[in-house]
């Protein structure tokens, strides 16, 4: 288990990922929202732990760019305030739990392993549609790394197969090329753009074979597949 632990207070930033370290869930700390989502596009987590008042991006601010690039991960929000408002809009923003400081560690704890617990059940039901992607008439197969049409089978290379992968995961929605390049190649300079550029020409050429799908170019945004 991995724990993306964003806190701008350095002394119970540090505090709490000893913490968890030493329950045995080791937590990569962020002192502001900026730096939490970069580590959490560079990385895989099995939960986030956001403080909701932080410099550069807030938490729930955070937490709505990270539920874009992964609905299901869990959320425990931090916040100083009792506002019922906040509570209210942590869990419209897709939060899973929400803890007023000054909090128990050993509650905090308890709370982070029964979502973990449900988010692991929901994880194996699901594992079987996070390989298979139904694309138009084309089915993807993520493990396999095959694109099948009719009777014609398209074999992808691993970076085409990761690229169709991140648009099938999000269908019909927006994605930034930063968020892909930091995402896929780790960062998002000159020559991996240049890259991807590639990648997504092979791409196109594949999807093809349904004159449905598109994948389109958002102009100063990003990149966006649908399926008419």
């Amino acid at each position: 288990m991995k724990i993306l632990l964003a806190e701008d207070d350095p002394n119970l930033g540090t505090l709490l990922q000893e913490y968890l370290t030493l329950k045995g869930y080791p937590a990569d700390l962020a002192r502001d929202g900026d730096e939490a989502l970069n580590q959490f596009v560079k990385q895989s987590y099995d939960l986030c732990i956001f403080d909701v008042m932080m410099p550069k991006k807030d938490g729930f601010t955070l937490a709505k760019e990270v539920r874009q690039a992964n609905a299901d991960i869990p959320i425990i929000f931090l916040t100083a305030k009792a506002m019922k408002e906040d509570t209210l809009q942590g869990f419209r923003l897709g939060g899973d739990d929400y803890l007023t400081k000054p909090f128990n560690m050993e509650e905090l704890v308890a709370r982070m392993e029964a979502i973990l617990r449900r988010s692991q059940r929901n994880e194996q039901k699901e594992q079987k549609s996070n390989r298979l992607f139904q694309i138009g008439t084309l089915t993807f197969d993520a493990e396999r790394q095959t694109l099948t049409h009719g009777d014609d089978v398209q074999k992808l290379t691993s970076r085409e197969a990761e690229l169709l992968k991140i648009f099938c995961q999000h269908l019909g929605q927006p994605l930034s090329r930063s968020y892909i390049l930091k995402a896929i190649w780790g960062d998002d300079s000159y020559f991996n753009a240049r890259s991807m550029d590639v990648y997504l020409t092979k791409i196109r050429k594949y999807l093809r074979s349904d004159e449905r799908i598109q994948l389109i170019n958002l102009h100063g945004e990003g990149f966006k597949m649908i399926v008419d």
